[in-house]
Parts: C-alpha cells; sequence; structure tokens
C-alpha cells in the first residue's frame, strides 16, 4: 500500500476491551505530539506524508527508492526487510493526477526457523488524486486535495510478498506555508477494505476500517536542500495494541537539477506494523 499506505504517515494505536478508555487517551496524546512535532519535505519521496501537489497537466513524474529495514521482535522469524518502490504519476487534467507503483521486496528470516527468505514483487497500487483547493498565500486557508489509492493483491501471500487483501483508502491532505521556508502538511485516511501491509511491515489484518494520519513541517535549507522529519501511524477501529503502527521519519531532498532530485531518510517506530529502525535512498525525475 501507498505508504504513500506507504504515502501518509500515520498516527495512533489500539486497546484492549478492558483499558479501552485509558489507552484511547494515551492515543489521542500520541496523535497530538505527532501533529505539534512532525517535519517534512515539498514532495512526498522519501516521506509517508502526501502533499497537496498533484503532476503538471501531461507531464511525468517518477520516483525509485529502496528501504532496508529491521524490524520488531514481534516480526520474528522475519527479522529485516528491504524495499525497492517504483512510482510513476501523471498529470491527465490540470487539477487531476494518475498512477501507480509497485515493490520489489526481499525478506529475511531468522537463520534455523524453517522459513525461506523471499523475494519478489509486492501488490500492485493504483492511485487518482485531485487537487480541490489551490493555496493563496494572502489567506488563511490551506490547499486541500483528496487522494483515492486501491492496491490489487497480485503478490505471493505464501511469503509474505502479498497481503492477500484489495485495499480501498481515502486519504485528505491539507497543506499551508507558513513562511517562505517552512511548509506545513496534515493527512487524515480512510481505509475502508484491506489492510496496510508491504511484505512484513504494516498492520497484519484489520476487522472493518484502518484509521491513517500523519502531519509534517519542512524547511527550505538553500535553494537545493531541503530536509525534515515525520510523525506517522495506524491503527484498526478495535483500538487492538498488536494492530497498530507509529514511527517517525528525518531526511532530506537535494535538487541536482531542476528535473532530478536525491532523497535521503532514517526512520524508526514501535509497534507491530512499524520497523525498528531503518534508512532509504530515493531518486526522482519530473519530465
Amino acid at each position: 500500500m501507498l505508504r504513500i499506505c506507504e504515502s501518509l504517515v500515520l498516527v495512533g494505536f489500539g486497546c484492549g476491551v478492558g483499558s479501552c478508555e485509558g489507552v484511547r487517551r494515551e492515543m489521542m496524546r500520541l496523535i497530538l505530539i505527532a501533529t505539534a512535532l512532525a517535519a517534512l519535505a515539498h514532495a512526498q519521496q522519501p516521506f509517508l506524508t502526501d502533499d497537496a501537489d498533484t503532476a503538471p497537466l501531461r507531464h511525468f513524474h517518477v520516483e525509485f527508492i529502496s528501504e532496508y529495514d529491521s524490524l520488531q521482535r514481534t516480526a520474528y522469524p522475519t527479522i529485516r526487510q528491504s524495499t525497492t518502490r517504483a512510482q510513476v504519476t501523471y498529470g491527465l487534467l490540470e487539477k487531476l493526477e494518475i498512477g501507480f507503483d509497485v515493490p520489489l521486496l526481499a525478506i529475511y528470516n531468522a537463520n534455523g526457523s524453517g522459513s525461506p527468505n523471499a523475494f519478489g514483487l509486492g501488490d500492485f497500487d493504483l492511485q487518482l488524486k485531485y487537487r480541490l483547493r489551490e493555496e493563496n498565500e494572502h489567506a488563511r486557508l490551506p490547499a486541500v486535495t483528496v487522494g483515492l489509492y486501491i492496491e490489487l493483491p497480485t503478490g505471493k501471500t505464501q511469503n509474505q510478498l502479498g497481503s492477500g487483501k484489495a485495499d480501498y483508502w481515502l486519504n485528505g491532505i491539507l497543506q499551508k506555508k507558513l513562511s517562505p521556508r517552512v511548509t506545513y502538511r496534515l493527512n487524515s485516511g480512510i481505509l475502508f477494505s484491506g489492510n496496510t501491509l508491504t511484505g512484513a511491515i504494516g498492520i497484519r489484518s484489520a476487522r472493518g476500517r484502518v484509521f491513517t494520519g500523519a502531519s509534517s513541517v519542512t524547511y527550505q535549507l538553500s535553494p537545493k536542500l531541503l530536509i525534515g522529519g515525520e510523525v506517522a501511524g495506524a491503527f484498526t477501529q478495535q483500538f487492538d495494541l498488536g494492530k497498530a503502527q507509529l514511527q517517525t521519519l528525518f531526511g532530506g531532498k537535494y535538487a541536482i537539477t531542476k528535473l532530478v532530485g536525491l532523497d535521503l531518510a532514517i526512520t524508526g517506530g514501535k509497534f507491530e506494523g512499524s520497523p525498528r529502525v531503518g534508512a532509504a535512498f530515493g531518486i526522482s525525475f519530473d519530465f
């Protein structure tokens, strides 16, 4: 799933029947912390938080990114995962972007666990993004965009390359410039059906809906270098602590030319659905 499933950044976790209220209060505290502290870059990559921009009319935007993660102990016997993702988007109309992405996964299991390593393509993702409102620098209201993402269960489920479920996810995006160098973004979404799983990372199963959210801020350090960070998470309708994601990411984008950029990030998180620690490197093109 685009996180961009792998494009939001997500905030939250859940609770059991006996302690639901306490966990909900803690969850809301984490959401407020995430909203206050997160930071991010102008384009999605290498971040998970989506932006309100769309590809220019009749132009392509292409991204390649490779991420290597050490997983939570609860993911045993799976201990590490490498994800290489290719994403292509196209400006079909002035405010409408369409696209797709597909991950190439390598999943590493512990020696002696009896589970073989796996390598192959994951689930294929289709996406559509529409700008409802442009940002006006003289107005207080932010830019508003909505995104619809559909993930097809094309990856093999026997070795964790695929989730085995079709995913339908609606995401809302707000974006506002706080100063000439600083931009704030907020994502909030609902996964109506399916899960956020990409390989061994994400919420493995959920009954009902999955709620996603992210908040970010970016800083343009120089004309060519932009840096930022984010807090991201997801939680299920049942507030199950074992079915949650919560992670932070810090990274940056360096513009080699106006059309080519390099991306670098480090990430870390808690709960079963997040990587324990990881690093990512990518490149993006506009044409």
